[in-house]
């Protein structure tokens, strides 16, 4: 039977990674992989996890299933972190949601969904985008278009052509939107455009997928959500993913939802079951571990503060560390104008160098990226920044 398989073509991250690994030199540095990092280059659990964890831990006397749906504190948590407790859409009861293993189950399950009550639906995704979303939504059944987002030479979101590009599209199709902290250019819609990009969506009847997996990173948990809750307010319909690996550091447990906005709450009660019994035919019952961690902390008001805090922290470091990077490039009198970074938000940035540029930064100066030059600012740190800014200037020569 496998002898059928065919080569697949290495992973960019992955492949990055594993010639990381395999460098021996003490220096090396990874700006490649997109996950956070603290000032001494760890991924930590956060103080506010850990107690949860342990009072979870130490009170729960079985491993039976949770519901298809999910944890039910976690999904009503997540509902009001998204929409806001007092959101119009949740008070009319419109909104359903399921947990799912991640924001990838929950793209999976909502892509299953769309699929099911519109089979051959088509998702516009931004160019570029997180590679996985085409994966993903592709095999969940629906067709793939794309439409302009990022000027790579201006180094902002490319909106007027987005427009143009979403104007042509056709009542019922979908427009896959990042919430937050864009992957991988990190140039964010603002209020403006999200207005304009709303008034668009009621206009030609597209309905939004808002992929939000890095809510609290970029200016806070509110402002964050803007979007989200504007689309959900005037749109009759909205899909919302949402994933608590990198605001609650819970990478490893497969923490997401999937969450859909219906027209009246009776379609809400259809869209509910029906996700649920997508899920079932996919991996059945969800995991606990992950959910029950989130439940505790969004239900527990001092640990919501501490957690709230810890997530300011994260914030703090990242917003901080693109300036730092800014101010060290121009400390160096580049060729390049790198202040668009400070303006960007959340863990990526193009650098804009090119592919051969970034080779070289790879085997001379040992200090790694996606070739596309999408740098993880969270790999940075106040020991290594000024090797970064070196190597930088120095390929640009």
């Amino acid at each position: 039977m496998f002898e059928t398989l065919k080569p697949l073509p290495p992973d960019a991250i992955l492949g990055i990674m594993t010639l990381f690994r395999g460098d021996p030199h003490p220096g090396k540095i990874d700006l490649s992989v997109g996950v956070y990092q603290d000032e001494q280059g760890r991924t930590p659990v956060l103080a506010s996890v850990k107690t949860a964890e342990k009072a979870i831990l130490e009170k729960q006397d079985s491993k039976t299933y949770v519901a298809i749906a999910g944890n039910a504190g976690f999904n009503r948590g997540v509902e009001e972190i998204l929409y806001g407790k007092d959101h119009p859409a949740l008070k009319g009861g419109r909104v359903s949601t399921v947990q799912t293993p991640g924001g990838s189950g929950g793209l999976s399950i909502a892509g299953h969904l769309v699929a099911r009550a519109r089979p051959g639906a088509r998702i516009y995704v931004s160019d570029p985008t997180w590679p996985n979303h085409q994966p993903l939504l592709k095999g969940a059944g629906l067709q793939l278009d794309t439409y302009p987002y990022y000027d790579y030479a201006k180094h902002r979101v490319d909106f007027e052509p987005m427009l143009a590009r979403l104007g042509k599209a056709n009542a019922g199709e979908l427009v896959l939107i990042h919430g937050c902290c864009h992957n991988p250019c990190g140039a964010d819609l603002s209020k403006e455009q999200w207005e304009a990009l709303t008034q668009l969506c009621e206009r030609r009847g597209l309905v939004p997928f808002i992929d939000i997996a890095y809510q609290g990173l970029a200016e806070g948990l509110d402002e964050d959500a803007f979007g989200v809750r504007l689309m959900a307010a005037r749109l009759p319909e909205v899909v919302v993913v949402t994933s608590c690996s990198k605001n609650l550091g819970l990478y490893r447990e497969r923490v997401g939802a999937a969450s859909v906005v219906s027209a009246t709450a009776e379609a809400a009660k259809l869209a509910a079951a029906n996700a649920a019994n997508v899920a079932r035919g996919i991996y059945s019952m969800p995991p606990d571990h992950g959910a029950a961690i989130v439940s505790y902390i969004l239900a527990d008001t001092k640990l919501r503060a501490q957690w709230i805090k810890e997530l300011e922290e994260m914030r703090g470091r990242l917003n901080g560390l693109r300036t730092l990077l800014v101010d060290k490039l121009a400390a160096r009198k580049t060729s390049m104008d790198f202040s668009f970074i400070a303006k960007e938000r959340g863990m990526f940035s193009f650098l804009g160098i090119t592919k051969e540029q970034v080779i070289r930064l790879r085997e001379e100066f040992h200090v790694y990226m996606v070739e596309s030059s999408r740098v993880n600012i969270a790999g940075i740190n106040h020991g290594n920044v000024d090797r970064v800014a070196d190597s930088i200037a120095a390929v640009l020569k």
